[in-house]
């Protein structure tokens, strides 16, 4: 059977939703096609996340409640597993760059959780 014999879904809104999901599970590395994963496209994540985000704003209130909890659902995981997949690369980052000789100064360092600077 060749692709063009392959039926195509139809075209409904769960299937987009999962369209844009599938999309941002790829470009988070979550996902992969072939022998070697390849590493996170976050910029590209962040943008189907986006489009997922405008798509359910301008379809609040049009929803039926299955279709509002899919793609609330959807969001709420892809937006978890951005942050998750965001801080491991940053750590991955420090880690490979521990490996050359420190910078000389420690100011440079991000402050620790609680830090914040006081507000007026």
């Amino acid at each position: 059977m060749s692709e063009q014999d392959l039926p195509l879904p139809p075209p409904t809104f769960e299937f987009l939703v999962f369209s844009l999901k599938t999309q941002a599970e790829l470009r988070l590395g979550l996902m992969s096609f072939g022998e070697h994963p390849e590493p996170p496209d976050l910029p590209a994540a962040r943008h189907a996340i986006d489009l997922l985000g405008m798509l359910a704003d301008k379809t609040r209130g049009n929803l039926l409640l299955d279709e509002q909890r899919l793609i609330e659902n959807a969001l709420t995981e892809l937006r978890f597993r951005f942050v998750q997949i965001s801080e491991d690369t940053a750590k991955s980052a420090a880690a490979a760059g521990s490996a050359a000789p420190p910078a000389s100064s420690s100011s440079e360092e991000a402050p620790a959780q609680g830090d914040e600077p006081s507000k007026p």
